[in-house]
């Protein structure tokens, strides 16, 4: 009942209700970014949801867009502005992504949404990450985030996916509150973010 129905609900009016709440905060970092960034504020990225249905993935934009001289974008790490990096490290850059929860994109607790190109890169297991709804937060965020192994954050995802219940959820949602004033595991070992998957082989 919860996983067909209540998580849901739940998921609708927290969204809703956060979204108020967060209001004045989500004005002063839009403005933050639009001096930083040129006047972009949100990055919006198609990315797979639940059954593998393709979604715009909104957030705060901590990147800017400048580009080597033939005309590709330098690694993320230089591009990462002072606005940016401090938005990720407090998470603030995840707070745009409750309109996505309000759509049904997402759920507050999931699997976190990946980019689309690692579809066919999943093994018979790791696909079923995509068997619930992507989330903000979730079981492999509070258990390393970025600064864990591919195999493990998969192997972390499809167990929340079998285990899922309201107990863990709220599990999550406090662990992650933790995590935020912690600042842990945002960074991987070697990148601002977290290297591409490249497969199992």
């Amino acid at each position: 009942m919860y996983r067909n129905f209540f998580k849901r609900l739940i998921d609708l009016l927290t969204a809703a209700v956060g979204l108020i709440i967060l209001s004045p905060l989500f004005l002063v970092v839009c403005l933050c970014l639009i001096f930083a960034n040129s006047g972009k504020v949100f990055f919006c990225q198609a990315r797979p949801g639940k059954n593998s249905k393709i979604f715009k993935v909104i957030k705060f934009k901590t990147m800017n867009d400048k580009t080597d001289i033939d005309g590709n974008l330098l690694p993320d790490v230089e591009r990462m502005t002072v606005i940016g990096q401090l938005i990720r490290k407090t998470s603030l850059d995840e707070i745009p992504q409750l309109i996505n929860v309000l759509k049904g994109d997402m759920a507050l607790i999931g699997p976190r949404p990946l980019l689309v190109e690692y579809l066919p890169l999943y093994d018979n297991q790791q696909i079923r990450r995509h068997d619930v709804r992507p989330g903000i937060t979730g079981w492999a965020q509070i258990n390393g985030r970025n600064a864990i192994s591919w195999a493990e954050k998969f192997r972390f995802d499809v167990w929340y996916v079998d285990h899922l219940s309201f107990c863990l959820d709220l599990q999550i949602l406090c662990k992650t509150v933790i995590k935020v004033f912690k600042s842990e595991g945002i960074n991987s070992s070697s990148s601002v973010t977290m290297e591409k998957f490249t497969g199992n082989s």
